[in-house]
């Protein structure tokens, strides 16, 4: 079963690019098997009240991981975890 891995994004946020271009890159280089879901928090008012400041934030499977800027290690090592 792929690991689920949601982005919280907006339109316009450069840390949101980046994140998105590290997800991307962790996932096809770590051989885990992930689905992805990016999320604007525009769309959601509750998730734009409590993440607002916070953005991008990458969830596994509902959980955060990471707030801002994505360690492609730890990243890495976290979707392991999870498909294991």
């Amino acid at each position: 079963m792929p690991v689920r891995v949601t982005l919280l994004s907006k339109p316009g946020c450069h840390l949101c690019d980046a994140a998105r271009d590290a997800v991307n890159e962790v996932i096809a280089r770590a051989g885990v098997e992930a689905s992805v879901d990016e999320v604007n928090i525009l769309d959601d008012a509750a998730l734009n009240q409590r993440y607002w400041d916070e953005i991008p934030v990458v969830l596994i499977e509902d959980r955060v991981h990471t707030i801002w800027r994505v360690d492609p290690d730890r990243f890495a090592a976290a979707l392991k975890e999870h498909s294991e």
